[in-house]
Protein backbone atom coordinates (compact mmCIF):
# COMPACT_ATOMS: atom_id res chain seq x y z
CA UNK A 1 0.00 0.00 0.00
CA UNK A 2 2.75 2.46 1.05
CA UNK A 3 4.62 1.17 -2.16
CA UNK A 4 1.68 2.71 -4.38
CA UNK A 5 1.16 5.43 -2.26
CA UNK A 6 4.57 6.29 -3.11
CA UNK A 7 4.35 5.73 -6.89
CA UNK A 8 1.63 8.02 -7.01
CA UNK A 9 3.90 10.88 -5.33
CA UNK A 10 6.11 10.33 -8.36
CA UNK A 11 4.18 10.75 -10.92
CA UNK A 12 2.66 13.55 -9.56
CA UNK A 13 5.69 14.89 -9.07
CA UNK A 14 6.71 14.55 -13.19
CA UNK A 15 3.45 15.54 -13.91
CA UNK A 16 4.23 19.16 -11.84
CA UNK A 17 7.66 19.44 -13.05
CA UNK A 18 6.66 18.57 -16.61
CA UNK A 19 3.80 21.36 -16.30
CA UNK A 20 6.38 24.12 -14.88
CA UNK A 21 8.92 22.82 -17.92
CA UNK A 22 6.17 23.56 -20.12
CA UNK A 23 5.31 26.99 -19.21
CA UNK A 24 8.83 28.05 -18.57
CA UNK A 25 9.49 26.95 -22.12
CA UNK A 26 6.42 28.91 -23.47
CA UNK A 27 7.50 31.85 -21.67
CA UNK A 28 10.87 31.67 -23.59
CA UNK A 29 9.35 30.52 -26.67
CA UNK A 30 7.27 33.81 -26.63
CA UNK A 31 3.83 31.68 -26.56
CA UNK A 32 0.69 33.89 -25.56
CA UNK A 33 -1.07 33.85 -22.67
CA UNK A 34 -3.98 31.55 -24.52
CA UNK A 35 -1.70 29.14 -25.06
CA UNK A 36 -0.54 28.99 -21.46
CA UNK A 37 -4.26 28.79 -20.26
CA UNK A 38 -4.69 25.51 -22.85
CA UNK A 39 -3.02 24.16 -19.91
CA UNK A 40 0.54 21.90 -19.59
CA UNK A 41 -0.91 18.68 -21.20
CA UNK A 42 -1.91 20.81 -24.52
CA UNK A 43 0.81 22.66 -24.57
CA UNK A 44 3.21 19.45 -25.00
CA UNK A 45 0.93 17.89 -27.45
CA UNK A 46 1.41 20.53 -30.11
CA UNK A 47 3.61 19.48 -32.57
CA UNK A 48 5.78 22.58 -32.43
CA UNK A 49 6.41 22.46 -29.03
CA UNK A 50 9.59 20.06 -29.69
CA UNK A 51 10.94 23.03 -32.20
CA UNK A 52 9.81 25.77 -28.99
CA UNK A 53 11.40 23.77 -26.56
CA UNK A 54 15.04 23.09 -28.14
CA UNK A 55 14.87 26.62 -29.56
CA UNK A 56 14.64 28.01 -26.16
CA UNK A 57 17.08 25.68 -24.30
CA UNK A 58 19.52 25.74 -26.90
CA UNK A 59 19.84 29.55 -27.91
CA UNK A 60 22.54 31.64 -26.30
CA UNK A 61 22.28 34.74 -28.35
CA UNK A 62 23.47 36.51 -31.25
CA UNK A 63 27.49 35.16 -31.97
CA UNK A 64 29.60 38.24 -32.32
CA UNK A 65 31.15 38.82 -35.87
CA UNK A 66 34.45 41.07 -36.47
CA UNK A 67 32.33 42.99 -39.61
CA UNK A 68 33.28 46.56 -40.41
CA UNK A 69 30.90 48.82 -41.15
CA UNK A 70 31.75 52.61 -42.66
CA UNK A 71 29.37 55.76 -41.34
CA UNK A 72 30.04 58.39 -43.97
CA UNK A 73 28.62 61.49 -42.53
CA UNK A 74 28.11 65.11 -44.58
CA UNK A 75 29.67 67.04 -41.07
CA UNK A 76 32.05 64.34 -39.69
CA UNK A 77 32.93 66.80 -36.91
CA UNK A 78 29.59 68.22 -35.71
CA UNK A 79 28.30 67.81 -31.98
CA UNK A 80 25.14 66.71 -33.13
CA UNK A 81 26.97 63.21 -33.83
CA UNK A 82 29.05 62.82 -31.19
CA UNK A 83 25.65 60.99 -29.34
CA UNK A 84 25.46 58.96 -32.55
CA UNK A 85 28.64 57.75 -32.84
CA UNK A 86 28.15 56.42 -29.52
CA UNK A 87 25.40 54.70 -30.44
CA UNK A 88 27.88 53.17 -33.28
CA UNK A 89 30.16 52.69 -30.37
CA UNK A 90 27.68 50.64 -28.43
CA UNK A 91 25.74 48.35 -31.41
CA UNK A 92 29.31 47.34 -32.35
CA UNK A 93 30.71 46.30 -28.85
CA UNK A 94 27.47 44.53 -28.52
CA UNK A 95 27.77 42.42 -31.96
CA UNK A 96 31.56 42.23 -31.86
CA UNK A 97 31.81 44.62 -34.90
CA UNK A 98 33.88 47.90 -35.72
CA UNK A 99 33.25 50.93 -37.54
CA UNK A 100 34.91 53.92 -39.72
CA UNK A 101 33.71 57.33 -39.12
CA UNK A 102 34.12 59.21 -42.24
CA UNK A 103 32.91 61.10 -45.34
CA UNK A 104 32.96 65.24 -44.83
CA UNK A 105 33.67 67.82 -42.38
CA UNK A 106 31.63 70.83 -44.15
CA UNK A 107 28.83 68.89 -46.37
CA UNK A 108 30.87 68.38 -49.73
CA UNK A 109 29.15 65.74 -51.58
CA UNK A 110 32.20 65.04 -53.62
CA UNK A 111 33.91 63.91 -50.72
CA UNK A 112 31.14 61.68 -49.39
CA UNK A 113 31.22 60.06 -52.77
CA UNK A 114 34.87 59.41 -52.29
CA UNK A 115 34.23 57.92 -49.13
CA UNK A 116 31.57 55.38 -49.98
CA UNK A 117 33.81 54.42 -52.83
CA UNK A 118 36.83 53.55 -51.15
CA UNK A 119 34.33 51.81 -47.64
CA UNK A 120 33.39 49.38 -51.35
CA UNK A 121 36.96 49.00 -52.63
CA UNK A 122 38.03 48.40 -48.70
CA UNK A 123 35.01 45.50 -48.96
CA UNK A 124 33.30 46.81 -46.43
CA UNK A 125 30.39 44.71 -44.41
CA UNK A 126 28.26 47.37 -44.59
CA UNK A 127 27.86 51.56 -45.41
CA UNK A 128 25.23 53.24 -43.60
CA UNK A 129 25.19 57.45 -45.45
CA UNK A 130 23.81 60.25 -44.80
CA UNK A 131 22.23 61.23 -48.10
CA UNK A 132 22.13 64.81 -48.41
CA UNK A 133 21.96 64.69 -51.98
CA UNK A 134 18.83 63.72 -54.45
CA UNK A 135 21.36 61.96 -56.89
CA UNK A 136 24.79 62.37 -56.20
CA UNK A 137 25.04 58.79 -54.37
CA UNK A 138 23.21 56.20 -56.41
CA UNK A 139 26.29 55.31 -58.55
CA UNK A 140 28.19 54.36 -55.24
CA UNK A 141 24.98 52.75 -53.80
CA UNK A 142 24.28 50.70 -56.99
CA UNK A 143 28.09 49.38 -56.87
CA UNK A 144 28.02 48.56 -53.27
CA UNK A 145 24.62 46.64 -53.69
CA UNK A 146 26.26 44.96 -56.32
CA UNK A 147 28.94 43.85 -54.55
CA UNK A 148 26.60 42.82 -51.69
CA UNK A 149 27.17 45.47 -49.62
CA UNK A 150 24.08 46.94 -47.48
CA UNK A 151 23.56 50.42 -47.89
CA UNK A 152 21.95 51.93 -45.08
CA UNK A 153 20.61 56.33 -45.42
CA UNK A 154 20.87 57.72 -41.96
CA UNK A 155 19.95 61.46 -40.57
CA UNK A 156 19.24 62.29 -44.56
CA UNK A 157 17.22 60.62 -47.35
CA UNK A 158 16.63 60.93 -50.85
CA UNK A 159 12.79 61.92 -51.85
CA UNK A 160 10.25 59.26 -52.28
CA UNK A 161 10.12 57.60 -55.19
CA UNK A 162 14.38 57.99 -55.91
CA UNK A 163 16.28 55.21 -58.12
CA UNK A 164 18.57 54.99 -55.51
CA UNK A 165 18.68 51.11 -54.14
CA UNK A 166 19.77 51.90 -50.21
CA UNK A 167 17.97 49.11 -48.43
CA UNK A 168 16.23 51.81 -45.48
CA UNK A 169 16.28 55.21 -43.50
CA UNK A 170 17.07 55.48 -39.97
CA UNK A 171 15.54 59.25 -38.95
CA UNK A 172 12.83 61.67 -38.71
CA UNK A 173 10.62 62.01 -41.68
CA UNK A 174 11.95 65.23 -42.44
CA UNK A 175 9.44 67.29 -44.24
CA UNK A 176 6.98 65.99 -41.13
CA UNK A 177 9.13 67.24 -38.61
CA UNK A 178 9.95 70.83 -40.11
CA UNK A 179 5.81 71.15 -40.54
CA UNK A 180 4.82 69.27 -37.08
CA UNK A 181 7.89 72.05 -35.18
CA UNK A 182 6.40 74.88 -37.49
CA UNK A 183 2.80 74.12 -36.44
CA UNK A 184 3.81 74.30 -33.06
CA UNK A 185 5.90 77.88 -33.06
CA UNK A 186 2.95 79.22 -35.41
CA UNK A 187 0.52 78.96 -32.57
CA UNK A 188 3.06 81.20 -30.10
CA UNK A 189 3.28 83.92 -32.60
CA UNK A 190 1.23 86.99 -33.03
CA UNK A 191 -1.32 87.64 -36.38
CA UNK A 192 0.62 88.96 -39.30
CA UNK A 193 4.50 88.52 -37.42
CA UNK A 194 7.54 88.39 -39.20
CA UNK A 195 10.09 85.72 -38.36
CA UNK A 196 13.27 84.28 -39.86
CA UNK A 197 14.05 80.98 -41.34
CA UNK A 198 17.71 79.49 -40.90
CA UNK A 199 19.47 76.93 -43.24
CA UNK A 200 22.99 75.77 -42.99
CA UNK A 201 23.49 74.25 -46.77
CA UNK A 202 20.73 75.21 -48.57
CA UNK A 203 19.29 72.13 -50.67
CA UNK A 204 20.81 69.15 -47.99
CA UNK A 205 18.43 67.12 -47.72
CA UNK A 206 19.00 67.01 -43.98
CA UNK A 207 17.66 70.38 -43.37
CA UNK A 208 15.95 71.12 -46.97
CA UNK A 209 13.07 69.04 -46.32
CA UNK A 210 12.61 70.70 -42.81
CA UNK A 211 12.38 74.16 -44.29
CA UNK A 212 10.13 73.62 -47.02
CA UNK A 213 7.71 72.13 -44.00
CA UNK A 214 8.13 75.11 -42.06
CA UNK A 215 7.37 77.12 -45.02
CA UNK A 216 4.74 75.11 -45.95
CA UNK A 217 3.26 74.68 -42.25
CA UNK A 218 2.68 78.96 -42.90
CA UNK A 219 0.70 78.67 -45.81
CA UNK A 220 -1.60 76.51 -44.07
CA UNK A 221 -1.44 78.37 -40.93
CA UNK A 222 -2.53 81.58 -42.85
CA UNK A 223 -3.12 84.48 -40.16
CA UNK A 224 -0.93 86.56 -42.03
CA UNK A 225 2.86 85.47 -41.26
CA UNK A 226 5.69 86.30 -43.43
CA UNK A 227 8.90 84.87 -43.59
CA UNK A 228 12.56 85.21 -44.54
CA UNK A 229 15.04 82.78 -45.47
CA UNK A 230 18.93 83.10 -44.34
CA UNK A 231 21.20 80.74 -45.56
CA UNK A 232 23.16 80.57 -42.40
CA UNK A 233 26.29 78.43 -43.61
CA UNK A 234 27.87 75.51 -42.36
CA UNK A 235 29.78 76.52 -39.48
CA UNK A 236 28.26 77.84 -36.20
CA UNK A 237 30.93 81.25 -36.28
CA UNK A 238 29.40 82.02 -39.53
CA UNK A 239 26.03 81.16 -38.41
CA UNK A 240 26.07 83.16 -35.55
CA UNK A 241 27.55 86.07 -37.68
CA UNK A 242 24.63 85.66 -40.29
CA UNK A 243 21.62 85.57 -38.09
CA UNK A 244 23.48 88.69 -35.83
CA UNK A 245 23.37 90.58 -38.63
CA UNK A 246 19.64 89.87 -40.09
CA UNK A 247 18.17 90.21 -36.31
CA UNK A 248 19.93 93.91 -36.53
CA UNK A 249 18.92 94.84 -39.47
CA UNK A 250 15.48 93.37 -38.47
CA UNK A 251 14.56 94.20 -35.27
CA UNK A 252 10.52 94.05 -35.54
CA UNK A 253 10.98 90.49 -36.44
CA UNK A 254 8.92 87.79 -33.95
CA UNK A 255 10.93 84.86 -34.00
CA UNK A 256 13.72 83.12 -35.21
CA UNK A 257 13.59 79.54 -36.06
CA UNK A 258 16.34 77.12 -37.19
CA UNK A 259 16.53 73.80 -39.39
CA UNK A 260 19.37 72.34 -37.93
CA UNK A 261 21.86 72.11 -34.71
CA UNK A 262 24.65 74.08 -35.33
CA UNK A 263 21.94 77.24 -36.71
CA UNK A 264 19.25 76.44 -33.70
CA UNK A 265 22.04 77.55 -31.25
CA UNK A 266 22.87 80.72 -33.49
CA UNK A 267 19.51 81.45 -32.95
CA UNK A 268 19.53 81.17 -29.17
CA UNK A 269 22.84 82.82 -28.97
CA UNK A 270 21.43 85.97 -30.90
CA UNK A 271 18.38 85.69 -28.83
CA UNK A 272 20.66 85.35 -25.31
CA UNK A 273 22.29 88.50 -26.73
CA UNK A 274 19.64 90.56 -27.43
CA UNK A 275 16.87 89.67 -25.02
CA UNK A 276 14.42 88.78 -27.99
CA UNK A 277 12.75 85.60 -26.39
CA UNK A 278 12.57 87.61 -23.14
CA UNK A 279 10.99 90.44 -24.96
CA UNK A 280 7.91 87.95 -26.19
CA UNK A 281 9.62 86.47 -29.13
CA UNK A 282 10.16 82.85 -30.11
CA UNK A 283 12.89 80.61 -30.79
CA UNK A 284 12.92 77.44 -31.59
CA UNK A 285 14.58 74.51 -33.87
CA UNK A 286 15.90 71.43 -33.80
CA UNK A 287 18.85 69.25 -31.86
CA UNK A 288 20.44 69.18 -28.64
CA UNK A 289 23.29 71.12 -28.53
CA UNK A 290 24.62 71.76 -24.93
CA UNK A 291 24.94 75.75 -25.67
CA UNK A 292 21.07 75.12 -26.69
CA UNK A 293 19.45 72.95 -23.82
CA UNK A 294 21.20 75.86 -21.84
CA UNK A 295 19.36 78.75 -23.44
CA UNK A 296 15.89 76.64 -23.29
CA UNK A 297 16.93 76.82 -19.13
CA UNK A 298 17.72 80.42 -19.31
CA UNK A 299 14.46 81.50 -21.31
CA UNK A 300 16.41 82.37 -24.77
CA UNK A 301 14.96 79.38 -26.50
CA UNK A 302 11.26 77.88 -26.43
CA UNK A 303 11.73 74.69 -27.62
CA UNK A 304 13.81 72.23 -29.63
CA UNK A 305 13.57 69.38 -31.52
CA UNK A 306 15.01 65.92 -30.37
CA UNK A 307 15.76 63.48 -32.89
CA UNK A 308 17.69 61.02 -30.46
CA UNK A 309 21.05 61.11 -32.69
CA UNK A 310 21.81 57.95 -30.89
CA UNK A 311 19.60 55.56 -32.03
CA UNK A 312 20.58 57.23 -35.62
CA UNK A 313 24.03 55.32 -35.04
CA UNK A 314 23.05 52.30 -33.35
CA UNK A 315 20.00 50.68 -35.17
CA UNK A 316 22.54 51.21 -38.54
CA UNK A 317 24.70 48.64 -36.94
CA UNK A 318 22.02 46.50 -35.96
CA UNK A 319 20.58 46.71 -39.07
CA UNK A 320 23.43 46.17 -41.18
CA UNK A 321 24.51 43.23 -38.35
CA UNK A 322 21.29 41.42 -38.68
CA UNK A 323 21.01 41.73 -42.77
CA UNK A 324 24.86 40.16 -42.97
CA UNK A 325 24.48 37.66 -40.47
CA UNK A 326 20.97 36.39 -41.67
CA UNK A 327 21.93 36.00 -45.23
CA UNK A 328 19.66 39.00 -46.21
CA UNK A 329 16.21 37.25 -44.90
CA UNK A 330 16.53 39.87 -41.98
CA UNK A 331 16.18 42.85 -44.31
CA UNK A 332 16.78 46.36 -42.96
CA UNK A 333 13.45 49.10 -42.15
CA UNK A 334 12.78 52.30 -42.17
CA UNK A 335 13.11 53.38 -38.51
CA UNK A 336 11.40 56.91 -37.81
CA UNK A 337 13.75 57.78 -34.24
CA UNK A 338 11.11 59.79 -33.47
CA UNK A 339 10.07 63.36 -32.50
CA UNK A 340 9.97 64.79 -28.93
CA UNK A 341 10.23 68.15 -28.15
CA UNK A 342 12.94 69.94 -25.40
CA UNK A 343 11.49 72.79 -23.22
CA UNK A 344 12.09 74.23 -19.98
CA UNK A 345 9.62 72.44 -18.00
CA UNK A 346 11.52 69.06 -19.04
CA UNK A 347 14.98 70.43 -20.28
CA UNK A 348 16.44 68.80 -16.77
CA UNK A 349 16.40 65.51 -17.95
CA UNK A 350 18.73 66.82 -20.72
CA UNK A 351 20.95 68.34 -18.97
CA UNK A 352 22.43 65.47 -16.96
CA UNK A 353 25.60 63.53 -17.87
CA UNK A 354 24.42 61.08 -19.93
CA UNK A 355 25.84 59.43 -23.23
CA UNK A 356 23.06 58.62 -24.65
CA UNK A 357 22.66 62.42 -25.63
CA UNK A 358 26.41 62.87 -26.11
CA UNK A 359 27.37 64.75 -22.96
CA UNK A 360 29.90 62.33 -21.65
CA UNK A 361 32.34 59.56 -22.92
CA UNK A 362 31.23 57.06 -20.33
CA UNK A 363 30.38 53.63 -21.12
CA UNK A 364 26.56 52.71 -20.23
CA UNK A 365 26.46 50.12 -17.09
Amino acid sequence: MNDDHDRNDELLAQRMLSRRQAFGFAAKAGLGAAALAGGAAALTSNPHFAMAQAAATASAGLPKKPFKFHFVCHVTLDQFFTPCIYGIQDACAAFGASYQWTGSQKNVVSEMVSAMQTAIAQKADGIAVCLVDPKAFDAATDMAISAGIPVVAFNADVPTGSPNKRLSYVGQPLFQAGYNVAMKWLKLLPAKAHVMLTIGVPGSLNTQPRLDGYIQAIKDFGNGITYDVVNSGPDPQTEISRVESYYLSHQNVAGLFGTGGSDTYACGFVSNKYGLAKKGGVVAGFDLFPQTLTFIKSGDVTFTTDQQAYLQGFLPVQQMFLYKISGGLVGPANSDTSQAYVTKDNVDNYLGQTRFEGRTADEPK
